[in-house]
C-alpha cells in the first residue's frame, strides 16, 4: 500500500506559548481520533510532526495514525523557519520513498506549516535549498495563526496560504476540522481520481485564502507583535516566560499620529529546560524599557509575588516579599528595592 505522509511544521516559538500551543496541541488530538474512523486515511495516511524555534527537531516521527499518540509540545526561543525547513528537507530525504522502474513509491508528502509571526533569521538560502529539492516533490499549506505572519515570503514557499483568525471563537477548532476534511479528500482522491492532493472548501468565517498580490514583505530581526522575556524561579530553578502582546493605539499629538498602545500581559507560562535546546542562543541585543509593558504576572512555577526582579548580572528572576534573593541567574545575593523609573530588560527574539 502505497502511503500518504502527512508533515505538520510547527511554529514552536514563545510567542506560541499560552493558549495558541494548547489550541494546536488539542487540534492534533482530534484530527487523529477523526482519522481513525476512515476506513481510507486508515490504509495510507502517516503522520509526522516537525517543530522549531530557534532550532528544530521532530518530535513525532512519520508513522501510521493507529500508532500515533499527540505530544506535548515544547517551547523554544526564536522563530528560525530556515531551521525548520532544513530539518523538514533532512526528514523528507530519509523516510519518503520514491518512485522507481520496479516499485511505486509514497504519494507526494503533503505539509502543513503553522505559524504566529515572522522568522527571525535569513530564510533566503533555506528558501532556495526548499525550491531545488522539495517544492515540486510535495504539496505544501502555509497557515498564519492570526494576522502577524509574513506572508510575501511564505507565498515563496506554496501558492496556499490561509489565515486563521486565532481571535476569533471557534477558529481553531474549524481549521483543525478543515485539515482533517483535506486529508480525507486527498486520501480518497489518491485512489478514485490518481491524484494526491486536494484541499476541502473553506466555509468558516475564521479562515481566508490569502491574497498573495497584496502580501508584503517583513524584515526583522525580533517579532515586534510580541514582546516575551525570560525568568527563573528563584525556589525551583526552572524557567519561564512572561508574554506581551502589542496593542496599537494611535493618539493625535501636536498634529503627529503616534502610536501610543505599548504592550499588555497575557500572561506568565512555566516552561521545561528544552526550552534552550530548541533555542539558538545568540540573544537578541535588544531591550525594552518596562514603561512600554502593561502588568506583571506572579511567579508561574512558585507563585511568588513577584516575577519581575532584575538582577545586576542581567537575569529575570522571581522573588517574595523579603526584598533579598539568590538569583538562580549567576547564584549572587542580592538586595531589592522598587524602581521609579523604568528598567531596561533584554528580550527574547519572539
Amino acid at each position: 500500500m502505497r502511503r500518504l505522509p502527512i508533515y505538520f511544521l510547527i511554529d514552536v516559538s514563545e510567542s506560541m506559548v499560552g493558549e495558541p500551543i494548547a489550541q494546536v496541541e488539542k487540534g492534533l488530538e482530534t484530527i487523529i481520533q477523526d482519522l481513525r474512523t476512515d476506513p481510507r486515511a486508515q490504509e495510507t495516511v502517516y503522520i509526522s510532526i516537525v517543530v522549531f524555534a530557534g532550532k528544530a527537531k521532530t518530535i513525532m516521527p512519520l508513522q501510521e495514525i493507529n500508532n500515533f499518540y499527540p505530544p506535548k509540545f515544547p517551547i523554544g526561543s526564536g522563530t528560525s523557519l530556515t531551521a525548520g525547513l532544513r530539518h523538514l528537507s533532512d526528514e523528507l530525504d530519509a523516510n519518503i520513498v520514491r518512485t522507481t522502474q520496479d516499485t511505486k513509491g509514497d504519494w507526494k508528502p503533503i505539509i502543513f506549516l503553522l505559524t504566529d509571526g515572522v522568522p527571525t533569521d535569513d530564510t533566503s538560502s533555506a528558501i532556495t535549498r526548499w525550491k531545488h529539492k522539495w517544492q515540486r516533490s510535495s504539496n505544501l499549506v502555509a497557515v498564519t495563526l492570526g494576522n502577524n505572519s509574513d506572508t510575501a515570503l511564505l507565498s515563496q514557499l506554496s501558492e496556499n496560504i490561509i489565515s486563521v483568525e486565532d481571535s476569533q471563537p471557534g477558529a481553531f477548532k474549524a481549521f483543525f476540522d478543515w485539515v482533517t476534511a483535506s486529508i480525507k479528500v486527498s486520501s480518497t482522491a489518491i485512489e478514485d481520481k490518481g491524484t494526491d492532493f486536494e484541499l476541502a472548501p473553506i466555509r468558516d468565517k475564521g479562515m481566508s485564502p490569502i491574497d498573495l498580490a497584496k502580501a508584503v514583505a517583513e524584515e526583522r530581526a525580533v517579532d515586534d507583535n510580541y514582546i516575551v522575556l525570560t525568568g527563573k524561579c528563584m525556589n525551583v530553578g526552572r524557567p519561564y516566560l512572561i508574554k506581551y502582546k502589542r496593542q496599537d493605539r494611535i493618539s493625535d499629538l501636536a498634529g503627529m499620529n503616534i502610536n501610543t498602545g505599548g504592550y499588555h500581559l497575557v500572561g506568565g507560562f512555566p516552561i521545561t529546560e528544552e526550552y534552550f535546546d530548541l533555542s539558538d542562543g545568540l540573544g537578541t541585543g535588544q531591550q525594552v524599557n518596562t514603561n512600554m509593558l502593561s502588568g506583571t504576572p506572579s511567579c508561574p512555577c512558585c507563585a511568588n509575588p513577584y516575577s519581575f526582579a532584575l538582577c545586576q548580572c542581567g537575569g529575570l528572576h522571581c522573588m517574595d516579599n523579603s526584598g533579598s534573593a539568590q538569583c538562580p541567574w549567576c547564584n549572587n545575593i542580592g538586595h531589592y528595592n522598587a524602581s521609579g523609573g523604568g528598567l531596561s530588560v533584554e528580550r527574547s527574539q519572539g
